[in-house]
């Protein structure tokens, strides 16, 4: 019989500074608090009832559909109650300072950057060989393979495979220069000829072009990515601060 392994806080910490992972886990330390600040000065609070609302989202994100896998999911993760709650107001307060500091600043971002959230339903094949890239591309077009064809039989990737290409809705700000100049300068449904990026030769089958609408999804996209935006500009500029009293700190703990 072996002898138990103990690993203590320091083992975990000292583990942390040899993965290289410690400036990401001060970052996110950093960025708690700096939220938490910020919704106090906001005078932001959370109800019980939200509260127990966004606990049963986040079962829900984990497939927590009992007690049981709840307890097990944080047992697997060393939570306790106390550590859930904290996890499930920290999201909350989240979400609710990201709403206060830019829900009412959506519609002038949106129409300053109305292009990027044009958006494309497109089937792509991404080859390496320039001569096989035009020859698929002319018989497509002549009519002696079809695009769904030609995914088959050279895309690896097997989900990607079965769904012939398929990428689904793509905004315009998502896609690489190259592309987003070449697929909204057409008139759908067209086949592209191939178009060569740093990720291989493209060929692409635009199937509609969407016009951007200010919806509910969109609203909330915009809002998490100003508010993300925001929350990586103040961090910086604190772990930057912080960063030299956070190695001196460290280094006294594990110097060799």
């Amino acid at each position: 019989m072996t002898n138990p392994i103990v690993i203590t806080n320091q083992d975990i910490l000292h583990q942390l500074k040899l993965s290289c992972k410690l400036p990401e886990i001060i970052e996110q330390i950093t960025a708690d608090h700096i939220v938490k600040a910020a919704a106090v000065e906001n005078g932001i609070k959370v109800e019980t009832e939200e509260l127990q609302q966004a606990a049963d989202k986040i079962r829900l994100a984990n497939n927590l559909d009992s007690a049981a896998q709840t307890w097990q999911w944080l047992e697997t993760n060393h939570l306790s109650l106390d550590d859930f709650e904290q996890i499930t107001h920290s999201s909350l307060i989240f979400g609710k300072l990201a709403a206060h500091l830019f829900e009412n600043k959506v519609e002038e971002y949106f129409f300053a950057h109305q292009l990027d959230y044009a958006g494309v339903i497109m089937y792509e094949v991404i080859l390496e060989d320039e001569d096989l890239a035009l020859e698929l591309f002319y018989a497509i077009k002549e009519g002696e393979i079809s695009f769904y064809e030609v995914a088959h039989q050279y895309i690896e990737n097997i989900e990607l495979r079965r769904a012939c290409g398929y990428r689904g809705l793509v905004r315009r700000r998502d896609l690489l220069p190259e592309l987003s100049a070449a697929i909204f300068t057409v008139q759908p449904p067209q086949l592209l000829k191939p178009i060569f990026t740093s990720r291989g030769i493209h060929l692409i089958l635009v199937e509609e072009i969407i016009q951007p609408e200010l919806d509910a999804q969109l609203r909330q996209q915009i809002v998490a990515y100003l508010f993300a935006e925001w929350l990586k500009q103040q961090t910086q500029q604190v772990t930057h601060q912080l960063q030299f009293d956070s190695n001196q700190q460290i280094n006294s703990l594990y110097s060799v």
